[in-house]
């Protein structure tokens, strides 16, 4: 008998892979947690129901959110992931000689334990002596932090339960303070097929608390349309600028970097840039 999992991406269109097994399946103190091992795209975590990673795409979306600012960040030293507790983007930002520590604040411990244990090939980093792995709240890491780091990734999951406040204009402010004078913050804002309203308010939002505000896109073939979103709010730098040649990437390179900026009119328009 045939096991297939489905993820209902909006309530008229779902997602399905045929499982091979259930490596794991519980509640944790905050959601339930899933690993599920796929024909099509390996070993999967699904969080509440939805996709977070996969073996197959997942390099797409870790490369997208973290290689961005630090390429146009001269020097990042101090770095910070709140949420992302499969390691992924800890991996990416540890790709640079320039920084000496990456914290990551994940406030759900069982999702950091079951990411070490199924996906070692993202979770690798975790145990890089740079790493500071915090469990605890990212809105109040951040809101207890000033004037302390570089880059800072927001990985979080979709606007829904614990994360909600993730995408508030008061916890983009906070971030802002925890920012270096020069710092950079890179959020992941969904789909622009399926989330326009929060892309258009979240985009508004990073506007009003960074002097510099841009929207790219990658594509990822798990994410609801495929098509997906990360917005960028800079103190300083340019987010189009590429520094150095990348290292060990899939996905990314220069060309990638600069063309990611590069918007349909469709997206542009949900960032009032329609006619440029």
């Amino acid at each position: 008998m045939e096991l297939w999992y489905t993820e209902k991406q909006t309530a008229n269109l779902g997602i399905t892979c045929l499982v091979q097994e259930t490596l794991c399946n519980f509640k944790t103190e905050f959601q339930q947690l899933a690993v599920l091992d796929t024909a099509q795209f390996g070993k999967m975590l699904v969080l509440d129901g939805m996709v977070q990673t996969t073996e197959k795409d997942e390099f797409v979306y870790h490369e997208m959110i973290a290689h961005i600012a630090m390429q146009a960040h001269p020097s990042p030293k101090d770095v910070l992931v709140i949420g992302g507790g499969d390691g992924g983007a800890i991996r990416e930002l540890l790709k640079y000689d320039t920084v000496e520590s990456a914290t990551l604040v994940e406030i759900d411990e069982a999702v950091i334990a079951m990411s070490k244990k199924y996906l070692p090939e993202i979770s690798c980093a975790l145990s890089d002596p740079r790493v500071n792995v915090l469990v605890a709240d990212g809105i109040l890491h951040v809101k207890q932090s000033l004037d302390k780091y570089d880059v800072i990734l927001v990985d979080s999951t979709e606007p829904v339960g614990a994360a909600i406040g993730l995408f508030a204009e008061e916890f983009y402010a906070d971030i802002s303070k925890a920012l270096k004078k020069d710092g950079m913050l890179v959020a992941q804002t969904e789909s622009p097929f399926f989330n326009r309203d929060l892309i258009e308010s979240t985009y508004a939002r990073i506007g009003r608390v960074f002097p510099l505000a841009k929207l790219y896109l990658a594509s990822i073939p798990t994410y609801p349309s495929g098509l997906w979103s990360f917005t960028v709010g800079s103190k300083w730098y340019e987010p189009e600028n590429c520094r150095q040649k990348p290292v060990n990437t899939k996905y990314y390179n220069f060309a990638v970097h600069q063309g990611a900026f590069c918007l349909p009119n469709f997206v542009k328009e949900l960032v009032g840039e329609k006619g440029k």
